[in-house]
């Protein structure tokens, strides 16, 4: 099983780092710059510089309705423009003004508070990120460091659907990591809430004639089968009665034992669905005298 946890961590590694490069650039002054431009929302935080206006250097935070207030020029609506095109509404206002014929005006953005987006679980860094351009399921991980090895096999997204109604999104991890169906590689959208759960850890206990009997460690998402367990205990000896496998599973609840006979030839002929095991459960190969 751990060499199974690696391959599947190794594998959602490499695929986010892959997902990853597509949307990055070079990172400047310790900041990863994304190719796709970002666009002004409300609450972020801007500083304008215009030269030749020195009641124009100053840091504002845009309002709920997407506009500014700025000396001279008044209200500017620049919600859901780039940087750019914000800058260049700007100028386009003061010259209709006749403040300056040619100004040239430059915005930092200092605070995304706009496009936010929440991740935790089990990922390296949980919190919440600045969502700048466009940026997918794996891009999000990737500025999180990555899964840790306990993560589970599904990935949640919680966002505000149609009429404020919410939705969730359930990615399989599988999927899109190890099968590479980058359909599941969604995009994410301001406010989502991405929930990478941590997936417990079980044991199942193999015993009578296996050829490595003793527990198995195993992630409960994996949801282990009677026949997948006898195998990774090795398979049955040659003393084994297939037709007489017992399985002892404790109620939760009451705490009361019971026993189940199984007869692994018939699973394994196709005549009879494998069962399903859970946690705590004691599988016990008898031995055949004739």
């Amino acid at each position: 099983m751990r060499n199974e946890a690696k391959i599947w961590f190794l594998g959602a590694t490499l695929l986010i780092g892959a997902a990853a490069g597509a949307a990055l650039a070079q990172t400047q002054d310790g900041k990863e710059v994304f190719i796709r431009e970002y666009k002004i929302g409300a609450k972020d935080l801007l500083e304008i510089k215009v030269v030749e206006v020195p009641e124009l250097n100053l840091t504002v935070r845009v309002s709920e309705d997407g506009s500014i207030t700025l000396p001279l020029v008044g209200r500017v609506e620049i919600g859901g423009l780039t940087k750019e095109a914000a800058e260049g509404r700007i100028a386009a206002r003061l010259v209709e003004g006749n403040y300056v014929k040619n100004p040239q005006v430059t915005i930092f953005i200092r605070d995304y508070q706009s496009n936010r987006v929440t991740l935790f679980g089990a990922v390296k860094t949980p919190g919440m990120y600045e969502l700048v351009g466009e940026m997918s399921l794996l891009e999000l991980v990737s500025k999180a460091g990555g899964f840790l090895e306990n993560a589970g096999n599904e990935i949640f997204v919680m966002r505000e659907g149609k009429d404020c109604r919410g939705e969730r999104i359930t990615v399989d991890l599988n999927d899109l990591v190890l099968n590479g169906n980058q359909s599941l590689n969604i995009a994410l959208r301001p406010s989502d809430v991405v929930s990478v759960p941590i997936d417990k850890i079980i044991q199942i206990y193999v015993w009578g004639e296996v050829r490595n009997p003793g527990a198995l460690t195993v992630k409960t998402s994996k949801k282990i089968t009677l026949v997948q367990a006898i195998a990774q205990a090795g398979g049955t000896t040659d003393a084994a009665k297939k037709s007489a496998v017992v399985i002892k599973r404790r109620d939760e609840k009451t705490g009361k034992e019971t026993r189940m006979t199984v007869d692994l030839n018939k699973i394994m002929k196709g005549k009879k669905a494998d069962t399903p095991l859970k946690e705590g459960d004691v599988v016990y190969v008898p031995e055949s005298f004739w």
